[in-house]
């Protein structure tokens, strides 16, 4: 699957429920195949987001970190994922990590008034399944595999493109169906809906108000709860602490500014919420294993050389 990396799309844009706003393919053609390399992605991760489209993922090269509800799913290379409508997920490569995806509507395997929709498509929707891991070492899981592959290989054909791709998908997703049982609660992981809704809401307040003075005490008040609760859903959830959280989201703040204005430096810890200028070189450079000064630096000279990785807020 040699194609260029996707450029164009390499951060993540959501609303305040963390829906991502982008539209994927177009209504009449509602599928959409993006060859990712996490790299190109800042700090090497697609960011939480959740979308009505089914997703289907495979790993081609290195190892990557799929993080749904509370679990932290490490995938090699040669493994894949389906990620079910509407779950909260994201993805994570401490390097490398190249991951060809694609992403279609269920109505797009069969029409949501149809029969088939009903009894196929539907029942894995309302399911308590959030994902399922494809290895070549399950025969069925392999047969999966095999067909994601050829889904993505076939895009490159533009004259059956659209009809090769609906054909393999509806085999593969009965392949799905046969070996997938819904009553099976160790394949099947589940979502805690509440407590996914309570930790979105304090991500969302940390996102709208992370360049103030945030407390763990004022994060935790905001929804209601205490801060004990909210550090069991932050590590249950993103297996951090809602402070950790939030000054990963300033540095990504501060990284873009970097990136993309001339402000100084100190300007710009400030405007991200950091008080302390020294403290905030010191944490950028822990993260980044650059400087402020050597980031904007490398960065310039990136773009320059390729002005489509430009980013936008």
């Amino acid at each position: 699957m040699k194609m260029d990396y996707n450029k164009t799309y390499n951060k993540i844009l959501t609303d305040e429920e963390f829906m991502e706003i982008k539209q994927h393919g177009s209504s009449d053609y509602p599928f959409q195949y993006y060859y990712d390399n996490l790299e190109l992605f800042d700090f090497h991760c697609i960011e939480w987001h959740w979308h009505r489209e089914f997703e289907f993922l495979y790993v081609e090269s290195g190892q990557v970190i799929c993080g749904i509800d509370e679990k932290q799913i490490v995938l090699s290379e040669g493994d894949a994922i389906f990620i079910n409508s509407k779950i909260l997920h994201r993805f994570y490569a401490s390097s490398g990590g190249v991951i060809p995806n694609f992403v279609c509507m269920p109505e797009f395997i069969a029409p949501e008034n149809s029969l088939v929709y009903k009894k196929y498509i539907l029942p894995i929707i309302l399911s308590n399944m959030s994902f399922q891991c494809f290895s070549i070492a399950e025969p069925w899981q392999a047969r999966i595999i095999q067909i994601m592959i050829k889904i993505m290989k076939t895009q490159e054909n533009e004259k059956i493109r659209e009809l090769s791709t609906l054909a393999l998908l509806q085999n593969l997703w009965l392949i799905f169906y046969e070996n997938v049982k819904l009553s099976d609660k160790e394949k099947m992981q589940t979502v805690d809906e509440a407590a996914q809704k309570r930790v979105q809401l304090m991500m969302q307040y940390i996102h709208e108000n992370y360049n103030h003075g945030l407390s763990l005490d004022e994060i935790a008040s905001h929804i209601g709860i205490s801060k004990s609760t909210a550090l069991n859903l932050f590590q249950r959830f993103l297996h951090t602490t809602p402070i950790s959280y939030l000054i990963g989201y300033r540095l990504q703040a501060a990284s873009w500014l970097l990136k993309n204005t001339n402000k100084k430096v100190k300007t710009i810890a400030y405007e991200s919420g950091f008080h302390n200028v020294d403290y905030f070189c010191r944490l950028f450079k822990k993260r980044y294993h650059l400087t402020p000064s050597e980031y904007r630096c490398t960065c310039l000279k990136l773009l320059s050389a390729d002005p489509s990785l430009q980013t936008y807020k």
